[in-house]
């Protein structure tokens, strides 16, 4: 078996039902549809009576409810049954080379294999293999980790993005696989006009050297301005926090209880499955979220963060033109307020070379600081912006699009990006929970 220790990760041991139906059998991640019961109540209706992954997760819209504590343990119960009565076939040793087309008509590339815990690093300034995308919570980690202490299994909906303008990775593999005309391990559509979704195993010794030289190529590159940077997580930022955490309790355990150097470093919980997905990669797509201001000197707003960026204003005509302008640009801002009862449309305009949203966030949040009583809202799409903006007391703020060429160079540089900085596509095109492998 071809050794990846160097790169952080490791072949996994997957788990796949001996039947799988991807309709019943697939959930989207636990993290999607947070105020939406009916999207839950519906996916539930669909599994009903049948093995699914609905059944080993906890939906984060039910995360507050008083029943916490019963629907933990009915998690792990199931986990326990599911592999106790065969609904999984043989554990395989291979990664997953994936196929998903989303409701939009995109189809994004991935690859499935199990990331060592100790080459990732959430915290700023890491010099990790693996590092954070956006600003970890810590609050939010200690109630997933009692889902994930002492589970059977484990399924991921964690991305991590790859900096590989040249494709050799994921789409060198897929490109290999594709020319062979290998037969899916899965294929199917999704649940709730999801999309479809197809899996092929990469587990002999030809495809894993292709998989190892790429990771080399990406190593190099990652290597030239100091430590390797590899992977940056894009989705399930605090998953992968959570099952660090986990690990750290874990590795404490076996060192006080004797355990041996290779228990230790074979240990299962040291390791999490994600999906590598290539930054480039024409199917994922980078969305900015957009901010709504209420209750502050608007006026003086723009003008203490023009000065923070060193831009200028530019009063333009309609929401069209701005929505336009900041859209062509990689750092430009449009906000959008009332001003004794007239429309102000402005453009501020900058020369940042960084992400746009990691020089603008901390101006933004300094001046807020002053001000008594404001608060910020996050929203997606510009029709609502200018829709919150149109209201007095409000202030609406476009962001100009994630620029992907910038990505890996504005977190190795500045550390993990500002809270809700970018979005990677709409909601049914997270990840969905398929693949399984043994955790305690």
């Amino acid at each position: 078996m071809t050794d990846f220790e160097k790169y952080g990760l490791k072949v996994p041991e997957i788990l796949l039902p001996k039947s799988i139906d991807t309709k019943t059998w697939s959930v989207v991640a636990c993290d999607q549809y947070t105020q939406d019961q009916d999207y839950w109540a519906a996916a539930k209706k669909i599994a009903d009576g049948k093995p699914s992954s609905l059944n080993l997760i906890f939906p984060e819209v039910y995360l507050n409810q008083s029943d916490k504590a019963d629907r933990i343990k009915k998690i792990k119960e199931t986990m326990a049954a599911y592999i106790k009565d065969g609904v999984f076939a043989e554990p395989q040793a291979q990664m997953v080379y994936v196929e998903r087309t989303t409701a939009y008509g995109r189809t994004r590339k991935g690859l499935i294999a199990a990331l060592d815990l100790d080459s990732y690093e959430w915290k700023p300034f890491s010099s990790a293999l693996t590092r954070a995308t956006e600003a970890t919570i810590l609050e939010r980690i200690p109630p997933r980790m009692e889902i994930r202490r002492g589970a059977p299994l484990e399924l991921p909906h964690i991305m991590l993005l790859a900096n590989d303008p040249n494709g050799f990775l994921v789409e060198g593999i897929g490109k290999k696989i594709n020319e062979r005309s290998d037969s899916p391990l899965y294929q199917g559509d999704l649940m709730q006009d999801s999309g479809s979704i197809k899996g092929w195993p990469v587990k002999d010794g030809g495809d894993l050297e292709c998989v190892k030289d790429a990771l080399q190529k990406l190593y190099e590159a990652g290597s030239k301005n100091g430590p390797a940077f590899l992977f940056a997580v894009g989705d399930g930022n605090h998953s992968l926090a959570t099952a660090k955490a986990v690990w750290e309790e874990e590795k404490k355990r076996l060192q006080e209880s004797g355990a041996s150097d290779k228990e230790i470093q074979e240990s299962p919980v040291r390791f999490a499955l994600v999906e590598i997905v290539n930054i480039y990669d024409k199917g994922l797509t980078f969305e900015p979220i957009h901010r709504v201001v209420f209750k502050a000197d608007f006026a003086s707003l723009i003008d203490f963060i023009k000065d923070k960026l060193g831009g200028s204003l530019e009063e333009v005509q309609s929401e069209k033109e701005l929505e336009s302008k900041v859209k062509e640009s990689k750092a430009d801002f449009g906000f959008y307020y009332k001003e004794k009862g007239a429309q102000k449309i402005v453009l501020l305009k900058t020369g940042i070379t960084d992400l746009a949203v990691s020089r603008f966030q901390p101006a933004l949040d300094e001046f807020l600081k002053g001000q008594k009583g404001s608060e910020i809202d996050y929203i997606h799409g510009a029709g609502e912006v200018f829709r919150l903006g149109a209201k007095d007391g409000s202030l609406g703020i476009l962001l100009p699009p994630v620029a992907k060429d910038s990505f890996f160079d504005t977190i190795g540089s500045l550390g993990p990006l500002p809270r809700k900085s970018f979005s990677m596509g709409e909601a049914s095109e997270k990840r969905f929970y398929l693949e399984a492998r043994r955790l305690f």
